[in-house]
């Protein structure tokens, strides 16, 4: 079916669920704007009882308020015509939005009927939700629409839409952008309809590679059967076109209706020569240490390239480093992010022991060769291009940059240098000014009252010292409406005070710095518990599972579940230990006060509260999570409570209705909870949208049918919307379409965020043939600036009108009491509402 025009429909008949919001459509058209299917003229010739492309995308946007741009309007349309639903009246278009005839099904084979009232009324109730289900499956309408059109016919746009899809393609991610972009431009659609067709045989001649878009297929090999299943995101017939060998398996439908990917084997063989050919390997004793990607920037007036740029892909640190001072770091360019990557990134592979030092060793390289002024020069400049970077990472690293004791060793050598050498080099004065100032401006913005001097000179090293400890913290909220003391964020020497319990439910409370490994709180506790030996940390769930904490991690407390709590016994007697009764959460509902509550001013509370939460997370903290604390020895713990936020609201959603025993008050209830979810929205909080949406999704609420039903239609149509934004298909592309239209400040939909981040780390050797790999680093750096830009303006949303239990309603957002275990919430609510017979 690959060959087949890309205006006609996938499969021959249309599904039961399309057929139906065709007619839906189709009924309501006639009844509400029957002028728009009717005959018209063009060319001196009468197409029948069709409709105008533009005039359907129209009527589409006055229908529904979620339709939000014609785009999607388009994608809806496209849906219905590739399921043969809708159709160009001379099968020669796909869906667009211009002066283009098409008609619906029924009116192309010549079936169409006037439609009576109770098939009026009837549709007319259907088509919110027929219009949520087509918004739900329009962005992958659109993506196939795309890769239907032949390759010579994809616009810039098409190309980067393509290029975004395969970033989330497991069986892509270890391919450099390059290639990716390269396959874009390629890659063909190919479906096919039934279960049981052969895609190829073994033994047959390689000509495609194929991933897999939809659906599943069975490998088999002769003699052997079935040997494995693919399923959405796999690949197969890759080694055949590498080796230039025969099929060495067949391939064989394992349902209906399966989608692919396509690379034919000239396709595939020009990529490989194009990639290897605009390669640049920079070689040191034979091996290489720099591999650089060739990249065409510009054409000129005839065609030919003109301009090129270098990317980097691939280096060791040093080399990586080297070059970044030498070509990136005095010539701004903002497509150019290799410097803030790097900066970004350096703790994976060049952490700050190593790269202090390294600066410092260039700051004081010199010239082997030329006359004196050149030398001179190139002094002046390595010292000009380390102060530079030296300020970038200042910038990037914050906090970070002022608590490591290795910066702070390294900024006062390479302060006292600058001075010295500001005597001999008067054009260095500039870069001392501007290094001085970043720390007396920082000084300055600290939370500390007391008047700051500025830096002298020839004050002393410890004196930079001081500033350094007085930089900004991170996550201050540049929000005065914020009523109440702001969230600070969490040190790795700042205490923690905590219970260890044992078997037996007694405890001993602990005050240790929050970067103390698990190994030392388990020493401690001990030692206070007076119990024996060869003991182990853990975490016992309110479910009752247990998860062995090792002994190199740090930050322990901040990575337990809602209702976990930390055990200490020894390693032969864990399975003794049970939860405590108060892990078990609450046993009543919060609804009588929760009612009282406004809100919109609930749900500004809760960003307010997320908002700092969010501040409070460093960069850094991605990579540690991501790649493994222990490895690091460093605390993420700002991040986890943020994460751990997202679960307690969610579960906040689920404890309420579960525990709301009256069947009015939990319909009130989930009004409720619907408006604080579009009011999050409102305030660009998608966490807790995501959060509320989700736990309203949730099988102990979403099993309340008599709640459902007795909700108000407005609010039933408000939740299919969010549901809508919640569809996980093509890795939520929905929701990363809409949070590409917002501007900041956004709090975005964390999980999702940490997702990209371990399947970018998972997918990804961080090293190969002994280089680091920074096309991952480019990666890992890309998720990292989504939380930049997001928080890269201040929190001005304007507060609601104010009213008298504003404290009331802070403290109860920032204190929520759940219960986490999901089989108890589903227990609660059979009680609510029993299964019926």
């Amino acid at each position: 079916m690959d060959s087949q025009h890309p205006a006609l429909p996938l499969i021959d008949t249309p599904s039961e669920r399309l057929a139906r919001a065709g007619y839906v459509i189709r009924t309501v058209i006639l009844t509400r704007s029957p002028h728009m299917i009717r005959d018209r003229k063009y060319h001196l010739r009468t197409y029948r009882r069709c409709l105008v492309g533009t005039e359907m995308v129209d009527w589409l946007m006055q229908q529904s308020s979620f339709v939000h741009s014609r785009n999607q309007a388009v994608g809806m349309w496209q849906a219905l015509l590739e399921e043969g639903v809708v159709t160009h009246v001379c099968h020669e278009h796909q869906f667009k939005d211009k002066y283009l005839f098409y008609r619906f099904r029924e009116d192309d084979l010549g079936i169409g009927t006037v439609p009576n009232n109770n098939e009026k009324k009837e549709c007319e109730d259907e088509l919110q939700d027929t219009l949520v289900t087509l918004a739900q499956i329009s962005p992958d309408a659109m993506m196939r629409m795309i890769l239907r059109k032949p390759p010579t016919e994809r616009t810039v746009d098409d190309l980067e839409i393509i290029y975004e899809e395969l970033l989330h393609i497991k069986a892509l991610s270890h391919l450099s952008t390059m290639v990716k972009r390269e396959l874009a431009s390629v890659l063909k659609f190919e479906s096919h309809q039934k279960a049981g067709t052969v895609l190829f045989n073994q033994g047959d001649e390689g000509k495609s590679w194929y991933i897999i878009l939809r659906g599943s297929v069975n490998v088999v090999i002769y003699g052997k059967g079935v040997v494995c299943t693919l399923h959405e995101g796999d690949d197969f017939g890759k080694l055949a076109l590498v080796n230039d060998a025969p099929r060495a398996a067949s391939i064989v439908l394992r349902e209906d209706n399966c989608h692919f990917l396509r690379v034919d084997k000239d396709d595939f063989n020009r990529i490989l020569r194009d990639v290897e050919a605009n390669t640049v390997r920079l070689k040191e004793h034979g091996q290489d240490v720099l591999v650089l990607e060739k990249i065409l920037t510009d054409r000129g007036q005839d065609g030919l390239p003109t301009h090129y740029k270098y990317s980097v892909m691939a280096g060791t640190p040093e080399k990586m480093l080297e070059h970044l001072l030498e070509a990136h770091i005095d010539k701004f360019n903002e497509s150019d992010t290799f410097v803030e990557d790097f900066l970004l990134t350096h703790v994976v592979f060049m952490p700050s022991n190593q790269l202090a030092p390294a600066l410092l060793s260039h700051y004081h390289a010199e010239a082997s060769q030329g006359t004196e002024q050149e030398m001179a020069d190139y002094l002046q400049n390595n010292k000009r291009r380390v102060i530079h970077l030296v300020l970038q990472w200042i910038t990037i690293a914050g906090d970070a940059f002022k608590e490591d004791p290795t910066i702070a060793t390294f900024s006062e050598n390479l302060y006292r240098n600058m001075l010295e050498d500001c005597r001999t080099h008067e054009s260095l004065k500039e870069e001392l000014s501007a290094f001085e100032k970043v720390f007396n401006t920082s000084a300055n913005n600290s939370e500390l009252e007391t008047p700051k001097r500025p830096l002298q000179r020839k004050k002393s090293i410890t004196g930079l010292t001081d500033m350094m400890r007085r930089l900004p913290k991170e996550g201050s909220i540049c929000n005065d409406s914020v009523r109440g003391a702001k969230r600070k964020t969490i040190k790795p020497t700042d205490e923690n005070i905590f219970k260890v319990y044992c078997a037996d439910h007694t405890y001993t409370t602990l005050r240790l710095p929050m970067d103390t490994k698990a190994s030392v709180i388990a020493h401690h506790a001990a030692e206070k518990l007076c119990i024996g030996s060869d003991l182990a940390l853990c975490e016992v769930k309110s479910t009752g599972e247990r998860v062995v904490i090792k002994d190199n991690e740090v930050g322990v407390t901040s990575t337990l579940s809602l209702n976990g709590r930390l055990f200490i016994a020894s390693r032969e007697h864990l399975d003794a230990l049970t939860p405590l009764p108060e892990q078990e959460g609450p046993t009543q509902g919060t609804s009588m006060v929760f009612e009282l509550m406004s809100t919109k001013e609930v749900a500004y509370q809760m960003t307010l509260y997320d908002w700092e939460l969010l501040n409070c997370v460093h960069e850094y903290e991605l990579i540690y999570h991501t790649f493994g604390r222990h490895k690091f020895g460093k605390i993420t713990c700002n991040l986890e409570m943020l994460l751990r936020r997202f679960n307690e609201v969610q579960f906040w959603v689920v404890t309420e209705m579960c525990l709301t025993n009256t069947l009015g008050k939990r319909v009130q209830l989930l009004r409720k909870f619907i408006k604080i979810a579009a009011y999050c929205k409102e305030y660009k909080n998608m966490n807790c949208f995501f959060a509320i949406v989700m736990g309203l999704s949730n099988i102990a609420v979403s099993r309340l049918s008599q709640t459902w039903e007795k909700l108000p239609s407005k609010f039933k149509r408000m939740f299919a919307e969010f549901e809508t934004t919640l569809d996980p298909s093509r890795n939520h592309r929905v929701y990363r379409l809409e949070v590409a239209k917002m501007q900041p400040p956004i709090i975005p939909f964390m999980p999702l965020l940490m997702k990209d981040m371990t399947f970018t780390h998972e997918g990804n050797k961080t090293y190969f043939d002994g280089l680091v790999n920074f096309e991952k680093m480019h990666m890992i750096a890309s998720t990292i600036r989504t939380i930049k830009y997001c928080r890269s303006e201040p929190f001005s949303v304007e507060p609601p009108p104010a009213v008298k239990n504003v404290q009331e309603v802070r403290a109860y957002v920032r204190n929520l009491s759940v219960v986490d275990n999901q089989r108890t919430l589903t227990q609660y609510s059979h009680k609510l509402e029993p299964r019926r017979s």
